[in-house]
């Protein structure tokens, strides 16, 4: 078991960050809270906080976990193209910077997070969009969602709201979480319009897929060439791209994981008809309240539309008209009338 560092300096947790990421843009220094022994840690996907989606929503959990139950925290970032061995060892790097508590955000930590939480039993691990068991462990939260229910919510809305029939769907990898989405989404367009039309793309083979804008307008500039007039996006930072070539293309598009009609740049929010929601800052909260309450949580837990934990967005008003009708869906599927297929 590794020996665990209950304390650090403001001085060597800013080191720390600039080692593990490189850069200091992963959101600065260290922010102690007083009154909990906790001091939650978050290791980031690749695009890290500004991504304006899923890493974004983490850290809304974070910050709302230091400014209410007054905790001490941190957070790094993943680089490009590295290796399970670099995130593991970033992962025991904030293991003894003191954090007792570390999240792994993304499926990209799976193994990482399972090697870590045996090397250090004393430390309460969680990860985000995994329950496999390279992140198993009696101290391990896995954290996931049932993104094709949500994802099933806004494929509907882009069958409603489409005139030309045709839609498409962007992932930043083919990767079986991703997958959820593009099979929600078909499920729920199909639902609207059984003869839809519907692209899809993806970015990447690789966490590239995440990061990497141009690629993402490129595909989503495609697929309006095409014929499709809205596009849902499961790409993380690269849905800023899609965002700029629907607004190019007077189109629309469809977030993720967070309220991109309020997140994304100003420039291009009105294309934003609507977002698949995806509360991870729910669950990261959650996780380290559970702790600073002396129960830290171990094991599966899903976040699922019944509970709330996806949800479809509504900020600017492109859905009203069809609200209705897609609250419908929403009730089907947590009354177990529907059910969303998840391959």
């Amino acid at each position: 078991m590794r020996h665990t560092v209950k304390a650090a300096s403001i001085m060597s947790v800013a080191a720390l960050a600039l080692t593990a990421c490189g850069s200091s843009d992963s959101g600065g220094d260290a922010t102690s809270g007083e009154g909990s022994d906790v001091k939650a840690c978050l290791a980031y996907d690749v695009g890290g906080r500004g991504d304006q989606s899923f890493n974004d929503s983490a850290a809304k959990g974070l910050d709302q976990a230091a400014e209410e139950l007054g905790i001490e925290t941190d957070e790094v970032e993943a680089s490009q193209g590295e290796n399970d061995a670099a995130r593991e060892d970033r992962l025991n790097q904030l293991v003894d910077a003191g954090c007792t508590n570390v999240i792994g955000v993304g499926y990209i930590y799976a193994k990482a997070i399972g090697a870590a939480a045996k090397a250090n039993e004393d430390v309460s691990f969680a990860i985000i969009d995994d329950a496999s068991d390279d992140s198993k462990g009696d101290n391990v939260a896995q954290l996931t969602f049932a993104e094709h229910e949500g994802s099933f919510l806004v494929g509907a809305a882009a069958a409603l709201k489409s005139k030309s029939g045709k839609v498409g769907f962007i992932g930043g990898v083919d990767v079986p979480l991703i997958n959820k989405f593009e099979a929600g989404f078909k499920a729920g367009a199909q639902a609207v319009d059984p003869k839809i039309d519907i692209q899809t793309k993806y970015l990447a083979e690789d966490g590239s897929g995440f990061a990497d804008p141009a690629k993402g307008k490129t595909a989503a500039e495609g697929m309006y060439d095409k014929g499709a007039d809205v596009v849902y996006h499961a790409a993380g930072g690269s849905g800023t791209g899609v965002f700029k070539a629907a607004a190019a293309n007077k189109k629309m598009a469809i977030g993720v994981d967070s309220d991109q009609a309020k997140t994304a740049d100003a420039s291009v929010r009105d294309v934003i008809i609507t977002s698949m929601i995806k509360n991870v800052d729910v669950a990261v909260f959650d996780y380290i309240k559970a702790s600073t309450e002396g129960e830290p949580l171990s094991g599966p837990t899903e976040f699922a539309l019944k509970d709330d934990g996806v949800a479809y967005s509504t900020t600017g008003g492109k859905i009203d008209d069809i609200t209705k009708d897609l609250d419908e869906y929403k009730q089907q599927i947590v009354d177990g009338k529907i059910t969303v297929p998840s391959k």
